[in-house]
């Protein structure tokens, strides 16, 4: 996982998402940087807050509010996992992130 990483907005720059996973058995760590969004309610009206939304195999799975996660339980087989960066009426920001798991 990324250890240290810090990014820094630029003024006028647009949002941004990167994304690693790890497997162990069958749960998959995920982690995000996202730029430009935070995860935490804020005081500050130009702030972007949001959360992301996980689906696996085309089927919305949950919801998450931190960009540190475990996607839990995974069958065997091969998954497609889309991650997707909303604010919290459910509105897109426009920032995916796809990625195929093979759980053994």
């Amino acid at each position: 996982m990324v250890e240290g990483y810090h990014l820094k907005m630029r003024e006028n720059s647009f949002p941004t998402i990167f994304a690693q996973h790890k497997i162990n058995g069958n749960n998959v760590f995920v982690e995000c940087i996202v730029t430009g969004i935070t995860f935490r309610q804020s005081e500050d009206r130009h702030q972007k807050v949001g959360k992301i939304v996980v689906w696996i195999d085309g089927k919305r799975h949950s919801e998450v509010d931190s960009p540190i996660f475990i996607i839990r339980g995974l069958k065997q087989g091969s998954h497609r996992v889309k991650l997707g960066v909303v604010n919290l009426n459910n509105i897109s920001y426009g920032l995916e992130k796809e990625f195929v798991v093979t759980i053994r």
